[in-house]
């Protein structure tokens, strides 16, 4: 076997002649070579197992060549001559199916991605005998061997219930911190919460969900290529339907974060893709580790290169933050923080300035009253935010178009300048902010980008300067907890 092969590959000549000498065929005792192209290319997994198998026999002439034309085999085989579920199943389906390949043979427990790909016929097979009886049946018995799975419309699968992330009435309390979640949701603006243990920060980023627009169906497939490929997906879960969230602990690794690795994978930030990434106890993380996520921030993609090549994942993740103010959590209340400035500079100097730079929304958030009579029955409901966001969402939508912008934290700065115009009072109040707050480029136009979001929220078609004023105040909340 030659190819540049990776080591279960290199083991796949072992598995391929068992496998077939337990489904009664013994290979003739000659030197067979088999190539596997391109050459520069290293060829890694398990998933060349059965096209091996099939390949050698069809040189065997016990299959007939042009049975195999159009056709896609993958699989891996046991020794026994059972063929085993593969990882990337859909991405390599979509793949094939817009390279002009009309049928697929693949594992019985993969039928259920690749059926999502339309145009492409589905040969679901348990065992290396049925599939070279499928191969060499007489022509036009094909279908009565194995039936060809039927093609599943993505829509059907599509729903917008996210109950299992909850629901933001159970938060007793904290208005303006549900306030700013809406408004992060309706924009897909990335938020960073900062505030004493117990305040309910938690809560809201795994409500999250509950609030985002549902995922279209070509964005289900995006997020389920990504799961695909991570190998998290089984048969009863062939689709994800709701936005991911993903919620990594602080000891994570860069190549866990990021992805990467000797042989590079998606990591948590791709497998957020769509959804949510919650980073808990930001401070505790590694500032090494977090400074990766910086250029994904920008691009949404991630980019790796390794000796073997160079991989590229997708990474449009909304990302949402919360943190302590200090070691102990409960600066600036002296009646409780016993924490020196020293100690609180030094706690809080793992967020570098350009990773706070792209938080759009920064919000400090205040202890639960608990003196406070509400209820759940008092409380926003997540339908309620929804009602809202689907407002501004529609609003978005026909704002951009076909133009590929589908949220307001995805506008260029050409988009500002053409959506966020702002009369002479708000040019005003933003010139002020500039001046007194220092801002950058990026946090000029964050802000209007914040604020085009909450004049969506309340169906405005002008941004006004309470807009603007309440954009103004997610930028700059909890400076004096950064000191920049």
């Amino acid at each position: 076997m030659v190819g540049y092969l990776g080591s279960e590959v290199r083991e796949a000549r072992e598995r391929v002649k068992v496998a077939l000498k337990n489904s009664g065929h013994v290979l003739p005792a000659r030197c067979i070579n088999v190539n596997l192209s391109p050459a520069n290319i290293r060829k890694s997994g398990t998933s060349f197992d059965l096209p091996m198998a099939i390949g050698l026999l069809t040189s065997l002439e016990k299959i007939e060549a042009p049975r195999l034309d159009d056709t896609l085999v993958i699989g891996e085989l046991g020794l026994d001559g059972e063929i085993r579920g593969v990882r990337g199943i859909l991405p390599i389906t979509r793949q094939a199916s817009a390279a002009g390949i009309r049928r697929i043979m693949l594992p019985a427990s993969n039928v259920a991605e690749a059926a999502l790909v339309p145009g492409i016929k589905v040969i679901g097979v348990s065992t290396l005998k049925e599939a070279v009886e499928y191969l060499t049946c007489a022509p036009g018995e094909e279908d009565r061997i194995i039936s060809p799975a039927e093609h599943v419309d993505v829509s059907s699968f599509m729903t917008d219930d996210a109950a299992g992330s909850g629901d933001f009435a159970d938060i007793r309390g904290q208005s303006a911190l549900k306030r700013a979640a809406m408004v992060a949701a309706g924009g897909f603006h990335h938020m960073l919460m900062s505030g004493p243990p117990g305040s309910g920060m938690t809560m809201i980023a795994k409500r999250m969900p509950s609030i985002l627009p549902p995922l279209t169906p070509d964005e289900a497939l995006e997020v389920t290529s990504i799961y695909s490929v991570s190998g998290m997906l089984n048969e009863s879960r062939p689709l994800i339907t709701t936005r991911p969230y993903v919620a990594p602990h602080h000891t994570i690794t860069e190549h866990a974060l990021a992805g990467g690795g000797r042989f590079p994978r998606p990591g948590a930030i791709s497998l957020a893709h769509r959804g949510v990434l919650f980073l808990d106890e930001l401070t505790e993380f590694h500032r090494g580790t977090l400074d990766v996520m910086r250029q994904p921030l920008e691009d949404k993609l991630v980019h790796i290169v390794r000796n073997t090549g160079a991989y590229t994942y997708p990474a449009d993740f909304m990302l949402i933050a919360a943190c302590n103010p200090c070691p102990c959590g409960y600066y600036p209340d002296r009646n409780k923080c016993t924490c020196t400035e020293p100690q609180v500079r030094r706690y809080v100097s793992s967020i570098s300035g350009p990773l706070l730079d792209r938080m759009d929304i920064c919000c400090e958030v205040e202890s639960v009253d608990l003196s406070r009579p509400e209820t759940p029955e008092s409380e926003t409901s997540s339908a309620d935010m929804r009602g809202l966001i689907a407002t501004a969402r529609r609003r978005q939508s026909e704002r951009f178009g076909a133009s590929g912008v589908r949220f307001n934290s995805e506008m260029t700065g050409r988009d500002v300048e053409e959506y966020c115009q702002l009369g002479s009072g708000e040019q005003l109040l933003m010139q002020s902010a500039c001046e007194s707050l220092g801002l950058s480029a990026r946090s000029y136009h964050r802000v209007l980008k914040v604020a085009r979001t909450i004049a969506d929220l309340e169906d405005s078609d002008e941004i006004t300067e309470e807009h603007l004023s309440e954009a103004i105040f997610y930028r700059t909340s909890g400076t004096r907890y950064w000191g920049r």
